[in-house]
């Protein structure tokens, strides 16, 4: 499994700053692994795919400012930081656009 198969272009305008006061209202993408594909729906419509002995994990963590862009200094090369894991007060586990080692 390659970490960049995970990767999307997700609009600014798209990514929550907050939560909605009715969380059920809250959009859920469906994919249909069969066809590919996909449907915009609301979480209140989450029943509707779930099947007797599936299991739904609840995330109830807070929205953070976790990507941050920046330039190399040297080339003035764009490089795109997205903080996964603090690992220390300031050092973190993070996925880099381009997917090379920053300082």
């Amino acid at each position: 499994m390659d970490k960049q198969d995970f990767y999307f272009d997700l609009p600014q305008e798209l990514i929550a700053q907050h939560p909605l006061k009715d969380r059920a209202s809250s959009r859920l993408l469906v994919l249909n692994k069969k066809t590919g594909e996909t449907e915009h729906k609301t979480f209140r419509d989450i029943l509707q795919y779930l099947k007797k002995g599936d299991c739904l994990v609840i995330n109830d963590t807070k929205v953070l400012p976790a990507r941050i862009i920046g330039q190399k200094k040297e080339t003035s090369a764009k490089v795109e930081l997205l903080l996964l894991t603090r690992k220390e007060i300031d050092k973190w586990e993070t996925l880099v656009k381009p997917g090379k080692r920053q300082k």
